[in-house]
């Protein structure tokens, strides 16, 4: 019964999407562990030089050398300075986590962004995305399954006490599946990529992630997330947008609820302010990505409950919860709080505001269930 599975987690667990505002991985960390000490993770700071969700993920590639072109990443035939850099800014941030978190025992989690995204967002030679070349496509896979594999190995040394779960970030996915990827020209799309092919390749990656000791987690905050796809390709919990969860989606999200998949829900805005025109820089936020390629970007508004009441905030967890029928004792094991999205667009003070809420949404899941 679903009552029985076990989830990576302690119950009544908070953790934010990845990114974080400011370019010091050393007060990064040290905030995000005092703030999440249930489920922390490993911050991301996209401020600085080649430390986009792209540039990130693009500098533990094996053997497939990127770099910043004026349109974007792009596939050239020897590593450069933007990923030796990349590479060089993720040792530090290791160290500081090495720091910060010795002696740690728990679920940690870190962020790298999926196959799809990257084929999505890197350019061929050509200048086309690499996603209109099947055998571009699957070189790319192999060498991003080996340098994630080669990232969790190397977290593992410097936190060896952690339970690993690896969140794969794929805003991208929606676009890759539905063919509104637009051509170098941007006249044209792109063709829609096989569904078969999208959860094979996702599948290799997780099953691979479970068998080296980590928790594989899909994260897609579109409105367009395709959580059975997700599911289905072997992901242990899935991080969505709370707030774009309707009754369209409770079918999809029953069933991996009975599967013993956990949640991770966005219930918190990830920036300052109430303004409806509000939007995070590409720069420094996680997408949208070049030529639309990235999710809708979720801003504050009045559809957002004041932050000051955890109990409003949960809310939509709750009337989800209550439409699945599922029993309330349930709730504060099987999902985790989280902002809706990364962080890196916001004031320091309001990201360190979203951690404290949605780590005191996560105590009135467990607390009040029912609302």
């Amino acid at each position: 019964m679903t009552e029985q599975h076990h989830y990576p987690w302690p119950d009544a667990s908070a953790t934010g999407v990845g990114s974080w505002p400011g370019e010091d991985p050393d007060e990064a960390v040290r905030t995000v562990l005092g703030e999440l000490p249930d489920l922390p993770h490993l911050p991301e700071l996209p401020a600085r030089a080649s430390r986009d969700m792209i540039g990130r993920t693009g500098g533990l590639l094996v053997d497939f050398p990127v770099e910043v072109q004026p349109s974007g990443w792009r596939v050239v035939d020897s590593p450069g300075r933007d990923v030796a850099r990349a590479t060089s800014l993720m040792s530090y941030d290791l160290d500081a986590l090495a720091e910060h978190a010795h002696g740690f025992q728990g679920a940690l989690k870190i962020q790298v962004a999926g196959p799809w995204t990257l084929a999505a967002s890197i350019e061929l030679r050509s200048g086309q995305r690499l996603v209109s070349d099947r055998g571009a496509r699957r070189d790319l896979a192999e060498s991003h399954l080996e340098g994630v594999l080669a990232h969790v190995a190397d977290v593992r040394r410097r936190v060896p006490g952690a339970r690993l779960l690896v969140q794969v970030d794929e805003p991208s996915l929606p676009a890759v599946l539905l063919g509104s990827l637009p051509t170098a020209s941007g006249y044209g799309r792109l063709p829609a990529v096989d569904r078969v092919h999208v959860e094979g390749a996702l599948r290799v990656l997780f099953e691979a992630l479970d068998d080296a000791g980590a928790v594989p987690v899909a994260h897609c905050c579109s409105a367009g997330a395709p959580i059975d796809l997700m599911r289905r390709s072997g992901a242990r919990a899935l991080s969505l947008d709370a707030l774009l969860l309707d009754r369209d989606h409770d079918e999809m999200v029953g069933t991996a609820v009975e599967a013993g998949v956990g949640l991770i829900l966005g219930v918190v805005p990830s920036l300052d302010g109430t303004r409806a025109d509000a939007r995070p820089s590409p720069a420094t936020a996680r997408g949208p990505l070049r030529g639309g390629t990235g999710h809708p970007r979720r801003t504050p508004s009045a559809r957002f409950p004041r932050m000051s009441d955890p109990a409003a905030t949960v809310d939509p967890v709750r009337e989800l919860w209550n439409r699945l029928g599922f029993t309330p004792d349930l709730l504060s094991r099987a999902v985790v709080t989280s902002p809706t999205c990364g962080l890196a667009g916001a004031s320091p003070e309001h990201a360190r505001a979203a951690l404290d809420t949605a780590r005191s949404g996560a105590r009135v899941l467990r607390d009040e269930p029912r609302g």
